[in-house]
């Protein structure tokens, strides 16, 4: 049996057969690869005095500090309380500030402390050994094509109006 008639048996089964198993499904595979991703940088992160969850945040603002909490949100594609508590939890941590925005005093952003900019190196290291080992066995052209593919999933989902999430604008 070659990959063809393995793609058509499958194929064939999903048009059968209503049950679907965890290693046939995209959506299990990816889900429980991010679940794996998350406890390794929790493994190596927590040392350093961060959350899993915050990783995102601070990657958003080690590329560009002074965003609003609505701008992380879209970002890093969380919820408004869910990204309110994330930022509580790293204000009390001392890794962020809540500032009045210079050019217009009602918005507020936020902006990386002293702290939160000097573990940028510790925690990308982290986090590119967590990359590297999860990519290990496979060549480079084959990782290229992993990212390629997943960007695409990502923007399929995103741009599909019954996937839309409900986030309110905060200046």
């Amino acid at each position: 049996m070659n990959a063809v008639d393995n793609v058509q048996d499958a194929a064939t089964r999903d048009a059968v057969s209503p049950r679907l198993r965890a290693e046939e499904s995209l959506g299990y595979q990816v889900n429980l690869a991010a679940r794996l991703f998350a406890r390794a940088l929790a493994m190596r992160v927590e040392p350093l005095g961060l959350a899993p969850g915050q990783f995102p945040v601070l990657l958003a603002l080690w590329e560009s500090e002074g965003r609003t909490q609505g701008e992380l949100c879209r970002l890093v594609q969380v919820e408004q309380p869910t990204m309110a508590n994330t930022l509580a939890r790293m204000e009390r941590g001392g890794l962020i500030q809540r500032k009045p925005d210079s050019r217009d005093r009602r918005r507020t952003v936020i902006r990386l402390t002293a702290r939160g900019r000097d573990l940028e190196s510790p925690a990308v290291a982290a986090a590119r050994s967590i990359n590297a080992q999860a990519l290990e066995s496979l060549t480079p052209r084959e990782q290229s094509e992993l990212r390629r593919m997943l960007g695409i999933i990502a923007a399929n989902l995103s741009l599909h109006p019954d996937n839309a999430t409900q986030q309110e604008e905060t200046p």
